[in-house]
């Protein structure tokens, strides 16, 4: 009996954490963080008997659990709530594997450049947060090594025989998208190299980023008004584009522009940051974030719906490495998260989140990737009371490895007969949308994507 009282006081005052949530009181902020986190990893079962260290389960693809990894490194920092750093550490390091490059020898069949990107965001700003270091006796390489060896690889891979150079989405050629180069691709690239640059202030990561920025806005993925379409396929040089835009190709860039204006203080990067920042308003109505493409027509995929967590986050930090945006940013990320916490009144526990922010209320949908967006944006508003990230010269601790990476697994032959089968079964990654549904979703989205 005693035990039933307390768990009906626990859940009360969990409910009332979450329905209670207020943008101007950070206890509030951080007890309904909490409930949602919590909720958002019912779904996890990396940490099961029989299951793999960092994995999610059908339906969710194999990057999207590198971008909760990094909410939780986020969480962390914002909350200075530890709960769920043994399960983060865990999950990184077994995903990176000895190499540190993300490229896990069960995933050649579906990993891109983009899925293998957001596994090096996790270390990335686990570097940069000082979050506990890998214990030793893993012997994994340090957060730092890890993003490090990412950025080898991908800079390996940059393809000069197509549209004068990119990456293509698809790591590997027997995947489907291998013809395709997508702007989440080459901006999480741009990010991660402005981002090594400032950590580490070695200027040939800088020099990445210059490249990739310039290509995008040369090939045509990157407006003169800093509009981002998805992509193209490198059979038309690049040049007939899909002109759907996600939140999250606007938000990679974002921040990776602010971070090289931080580092080089020109007028050049603070003007290319502003651009993004305004065109980025687009994805607003009344202040609140929205998925443009896909939730006016609920067509809103798997994937897509974790993306508006990613601009809300790197939003917050362009903050910290571009003060100057601060008061036009602040006000949106506090109106989205105000009314995103109105959506998170379903479950047990009414801390399962809503997909429309703009609706207020709670749909009946339990994923993994609103729930992410939802965390996302609730502890952004955060950002102002912690300090901006660390590089080597201000207090990093993580251990680096500039020659580190490697190529990874060979994958094994895929015979003719299996191709189609395995290419139609794994499709994967960030832009999914982007070549097999390309028609459908353009044709649902098209009175908004040409506007």
């Amino acid at each position: 009996m005693l035990l039933r009282i307390w768990h009906i006081l626990y859940t009360f005052i969990v409910v009332v954490q979450a329905i209670d949530y207020d943008v101007d009181d950070p206890d509030s902020i951080k007890a309904a963080c909490h409930s949602i986190a919590r909720q958002m990893l019912t779904h996890y079962t990396g940490n099961q008997p029989g299951d793999n260290p960092g994995n999610l389960p059908d339906p969710y693809y194999w990057w999207e659990a590198g971008a909760m990894f990094t909410a939780l490194v986020e969480y962390w920092y914002l909350t200075s709530d530890d709960t769920w750093n043994n399960i983060t550490t865990q999950g990184i390091t077994w995903q990176a594997g000895p190499s540190g490059s993300f490229m896990p020898a069960n995933q050649t069949r579906t990993e891109g450049n983009d899925d293998q990107s957001f596994w090096a965001f996790a270390a990335m700003s686990a570097a940069e947060r000082n979050f506990p270091d890998p214990p030793p006796s893993s012997g994994s390489p340090g957060w730092l090594a890890m993003a490090q060896a990412v950025f080898n690889t991908q800079a390996a891979r940059w393809d000069t025989s197509t549209c004068n150079g990119g990456l293509r989405w698809q790591i590997f050629t027997f995947n489907n998208g291998w013809t395709y180069k997508n702007t989440i691709s080459n901006g999480c690239f741009f990010n991660l190299a402005a981002r090594l640059a400032k950590y580490t202030g070695n200027s040939t990561y800088a020099d990445w980023a210059d490249t990739v920025w310039d290509w995008t806005g040369e090939v045509g993925f990157m407006t003169d008004t800093y509009r981002f379409w998805d992509g193209a396929d490198v059979s038309s040089g690049c040049e007939d584009w899909n002109y759907i835009e996600w939140t999250y190709n606007t938000g990679v860039y974002l921040l990776g522009a602010a971070v090289m204006y931080n580092l080089t203080e020109s007028p050049v990067w603070k003007a290319r940051t502003e651009g993004i920042l305004n065109a980025s308003f687009v994805f607003f109505q009344d202040d609140v974030m929205y998925e443009r493409a896909c939730e006016p027509v609920n067509t809103c995929q798997v994937d897509q719906r974790s993306f508006k967590g990613y601009l809300a986050r790197w939003m917050a930090a362009t903050t910290q490495m571009a003060p100057f945006t601060y008061d036009l940013v602040m006000p949106k990320l506090r109106a989205s998260a105000k009314a995103a916490a109105e959506t998170c009144t379903g479950g047990e526990l009414q801390a399962t989140c809503g997909l429309k922010w703009t609706d207020r209320k709670w749909d009946g949908m339990d994923d993994v990737g609103i729930q992410m967006a939802a965390l996302e944006v609730m502890q952004s508003t955060l950002i102002s009371r912690v300090d901006p990230p660390v590089t080597q010269d201000t207090g990093g601790t993580s251990k680096g490895n500039p020659a580190g990476g490697e190529p990874g697994p060979a994958p094994a032959p895929v015979p003719e007969g299996l191709r189609l089968e395995i290419t139609k079964a794994d499709r994967a990654g960030a832009g999914m949308m982007t070549v097999m549904l390309s028609m459908i979703v353009i044709g649902s989205t098209g009175w908004m994507v040409y506007e």
